[in-house]
């Protein structure tokens, strides 16, 4: 998109806005590959080539071990961070209609908010403010938990995955507390995992839920719970498509990389949401 000759940044509208009575109904969303699956495949490999997607064994705070980890911590390179952003940026600007801001959770989330502003003002021409928190409270200087643009109108969350919700929760709360409205959450990956431990067998034992005995991710949990819409950039069945792409390509077909996809396929089948369908 073209920038404008005498382009302004959008005025923010001051709305009434008091905080949503949780839970609140939302339509869960089901676990998909993604639409663009030229921009989805670029950012698994961009992941790949940082070394934040990778192929194992690791034992995750859940108990599970997974074939896959995914550490947003290493995109830690200009070059990386750039086309992070890049990403981010494009599906907010493909899903979400201005005006609204960004909020990026401490800690990984500061440096999301700040990057995608940028991205969004230079490749979409979308200048919107942002704002992140402290993870402990300032008690001198301008003093406060947050630190940017005051909170106002509708509100983004920008974060990298959603393990459980909570930092999701601790950032509505913050967000409502201020008078702005909680609006969308987006992801870098959707792991489509049920919440809570599984034996396997297909229930979520999340017992405090009230879908108790369904299927429910972390990001489905989220969107029913809080009322707002979750994207993600790529999910896990976007990295399946991958894997079978390697493996089916004749340069990159090595046995290695087919055990990962046979794992990671029983690990869908086992504990995604969609019962790895």
């Amino acid at each position: 998109m073209a920038k404008e000759a005498g382009y302004s940044p959008p005025q923010y509208p001051s709305i009434e806005h008091s905080p949503p009575e949780y839970p609140m109904q939302y339509p869960l969303a089901e676990a998909q590959p993604s639409e663009n699956l030229l921009a989805t495949a670029q950012f698994i490999q961009l992941c790949v080539d940082a070394k934040v997607l990778r192929f194992g064994e690791f034992q995750l705070k859940s108990g599970r071990t997974s074939p896959y980890f995914f550490n947003a911590g290493l995109f830690n390179r200009g070059n990386f961070m750039s086309r992070l952003a890049g990403h981010y940026a494009a599906a907010i600007a493909e899903k979400i209609t201005p005006p609204f801001m960004l909020f990026g959770p401490a800690y990984k989330g500061i440096s999301l908010a700040a990057t995608t502003a940028m991205k969004l003002a230079d490749a979409y021409n979308i200048d919107v403010e942002y704002a992140y928190n402290r993870k402990e409270t300032k008690d001198h200087g301008e003093g406060g938990e947050l630190v940017g643009a005051k909170l106002r109108g509708k509100v983004v969350i920008i974060d990298d995955v959603i393990t459980v919700g909570t930092a999701i929760g601790e950032s509505v709360e913050m967000i409502s507390a201020a008078g702005a409205m909680p609006h969308a959450v987006v992801v870098a990956l959707d792991r489509g995992e049920v919440v809570g431990h599984d034996d396997g067998g297909g229930g979520n034992n999340n017992k405090n839920h009230k879908n108790h005995g369904a299927r429910i991710s972390a990001v489905q949990a989220v969107q029913q719970k809080y009322g707002i819409a979750v994207h993600a950039i790529a999910g896990l069945r976007d990295v399946i498509d991958y894997l079978a792409r390697m493996v089916n390509n004749v340069d990159g077909a090595d046995g290695e990389m087919d055990r990962h996809l046979s794992v990671i396929r029983e690990y869908h089948a086992q504990y995604g949401v969609d019962g790895g369908r």
